[in-house]
């Protein structure tokens, strides 16, 4: 039977009847693939420590010749990231980015973009390299970039105002439209979703800028909570569903005595 030898991101890990493991993989040259772990569990020495969430792999599969998933018959460990599993801050954070890339990519689609990202921002979460909260940031606007998903916040999607032409220092958000409201057009009554045009501008920069440099940017802390608000309303809401580990990164914020986004002040 062929086989096949790729790095890999472990996204999932599922256990599957008493020995065995479904594991969710995403590579740089094939994107999201599943494959099985055959006596994962019940074998010491196998794969022993080598299966971790996070971790970047270097694994060798062998393909059926029938239906079935790929059999994993190797991996090798080339960057651990372990420092992540020993934060429950860090591990919310990079559970939510992993179960991003898991939902909405497609079994084989390559997504060499997405892949680096993700690597690049483990990297960066591993190494305290920024704070995790803006790493989070970065990593929603850019995987909504590649997705095709990027919400409109260059200008008004009624009026098509630009935003250097708004009056108003604060617009409101048409998460249906996926862009901006601007005063003169009345709020968007879903959401309340308030954006100022300083965290405007900086959302942009994150998803244009340097991936090297955009760590220099400083949001205030009112900034910070407007774009995780609105962030985090508008990836669920065009995703179609609320990532379960959103919902968990909710919970430890507060025991973390990390603020949760408020709700944004009304006009």
């Amino acid at each position: 039977m062929p086989t096949f030898t790729t790095p890999a991101v472990l996204l999932r890990r599922v256990e599957y009847g008493d020995f065995d493991l479904i594991l969710t993989l995403f590579t740089e040259a094939t994107g999201k693939i599943s494959v099985i772990a055959k006596h994962a569990k019940k074998s010491k020495k196998r794969f022993a420590g080598v299966l971790e969430l996070f971790t970047i792999l270097k694994i060798t599969c062998q393909t059926p010749r029938r239906s079935g998933l790929p059999v994993l018959q190797e991996a090798q460990l080339e960057e651990p990231f372990a420092a992540i599993r020993e934060n429950m801050l860090h591990t919310a954070y990079a559970s939510y980015w992993a179960e991003l890339v898991a939902t909405w990519a497609e079994e084989a689609q390559q997504l060499d973009r997405l892949y680096r990202l993700l690597v690049f921002m483990l990297a960066g979460l591993d190494r305290h390299q920024m704070d995790p909260a803006l790493l989070n940031l970065i990593f929603q606007m850019r995987f909504l970039d590649i997705a095709g998903l990027c919400p409109n916040l260059n200008y008004c999607c009624v009026c098509k105002t630009g935003l250097d032409n708004l009056t108003h220092h604060v617009s409101g958000f048409d998460l249906p439209r996926g862009g901006l409201r601007c005063h003169c057009c009345g709020e968007d009554d879903e959401t309340h979703v308030c954006l100022s045009r300083g965290t405007i501008k900086q959302l942009q920069w994150l998803a244009e800028g340097d991936l090297n440099r955009v760590g220099r940017l400083r949001f205030s802390s009112q900034g910070m909570n407007e774009a995780q608000r609105f962030l985090e309303t508008f990836v669920p809401y065009h995703l179609g569903k609320e990532p379960r580990s959103l919902k968990v990164l909710r919970q430890i914020r507060p025991v973390m005595n990390v603020p949760a986004p408020a709700v944004a002040e009304g006009r």
